[in-house]
C-alpha cells in the first residue's frame, strides 16, 4: 500500500478560518486505507517538495504582511513549483494564498510582486471587506462546490481557460467575473476559505485519488455525505442570502 506524503506549508502563519482542518481531515481519512505522513514545513524550513516527491501540497489563508514573507520564501523554488504543476502533483491553496502565485498584489500605497505563475493581479482595499457564501461547479466533478469568502482583495486577469469553479451563486475572482480561482492540472487555488474538504466530501475523494489512494474512504463518511446534502439544499434555496 502506497505511503501518502502531505506537505502543509507554513502552518504556524497560514492557518486562518479553520484552514488547518483541511489537512487534519485529509490525514485522518487517508489513514483509513494507507500509511500517511504529514510534513509541517515552517518558515525557517526548506520545503520537502524541493528535493523529494510529495503527494499533496497545501497552504491556507494568511495575513497581508505574511503574504510578502511567503512570496520571498517560495520565490527561489518557482521553477520547481512549475515543474510539479506540469507533472500533475496535487496542490490546494485556499483564501488569499491564491494571490501568492499571481503577478502582483497591489495595495493603496504599494505593491509586491508575486511568483508570476497564474498571470493574475490582486488589488487590495483594506477598508472594504467582502463576505459571501459561494456555490459553483468544478469541471470533472459531478457534485457542486460550496464555500465561503471573506476578502479584502480581488484578482484580475484572464482565468477563463484555467478557472477552478464556474460560479452559480457568489462571484468569481472579482465581482464582475463568474470564474472563481485558478486551476491547472491538479494545481487548484481559490479564494474560498476554511475547511473546504469538510464542506465538499467529493472534492476530497477526488484529491485522494489524485494522490494515489486507490479506494478513498472518509472518516465519518456517512455523516459527511448526509451533511453535504442538507447544506446543499440551503445553498440552493432562493431564501438564502449569499451576501453577508
Amino acid at each position: 500500500m502506497k505511503k501518502i506524503v502531505i506537505e502543509y506549508l507554513y502552518p504556524e502563519v497560514c492557518n486562518l478560518y479553520g484552514d488547518t482542518f483541511n489537512v487534519r481531515y485529509l490525514e485522518e481519512s487517508v489513514a483509513l486505507t494507507n500509511e500517511v505522513e504529514v510534513v509541517e514545513t515552517a518558515l525557517t524550513d526548506e520545503p520537502r517538495f524541493v528535493n523529494e516527491e510529495v503527494d499533496f501540497i497545501y497552504m491556507g489563508s494568511m495575513s497581508e504582511r505574511t503574504q510578502e514573507i511567503v512570496i520571498k520564501k517560495l520565490k527561489p523554488y518557482k521553477d520547481r513549483i512549475i515543474e510539479l504543476i506540469d507533472k500533475g502533483c496535487p496542490m490546494l491553496f485556499t483564501g488569499n494564498a491564491i494571490e501568492i502565485f499571481g503577478d502582483k498584489i497591489e495595495g493603496k500605497n504599494r505593491g509586491v510582486s508575486g511568483l508570476g505563475i497564474t498571470g493574475l493581479t490582486a488589488k487590495r482595499d483594506m477598508m472594504k471587506r467582502y463576505n459571501t457564501l459561494y456555490l459553483g461547479k468544478m469541471e470533472g466533478l459531478d457534485s457542486l462546490i460550496m464555500g465561503h469568502k471573506a476578502v479584502f482583495s480581488f484578482s484580475f486577469g484572464d482565468n477563463k481557460k484555467n478557472y477552478a469553479f464556474h460560479s452559480i451563486h457568489g462571484c468569481g475572482i472579482n465581482k464582475e467575473s463568474e470564474y472563481e480561482g485558478y486551476r491547472k492540472n491538479n494545481f487548484l487555488a481559490t479564494y474560498l476559505i476554511g475547511p473546504l474538504f469538510i464542506l465538499n466530501p467529493d472534492l476530497l475523494r477526488k484529491y485522494m485519488k489524485d494522490m494515489g489512494v486507490e479506494e478513498p474512504r472518509l472518516k465519518f463518511e456517512k455523516e459527511m455525505d448526509e451533511t453535504y446534502k442538507i447544506r446543499l439544499r440551503e445553498f440552493e434555496s432562493e431564501k438564502t442570502n449569499f451576501l453577508q
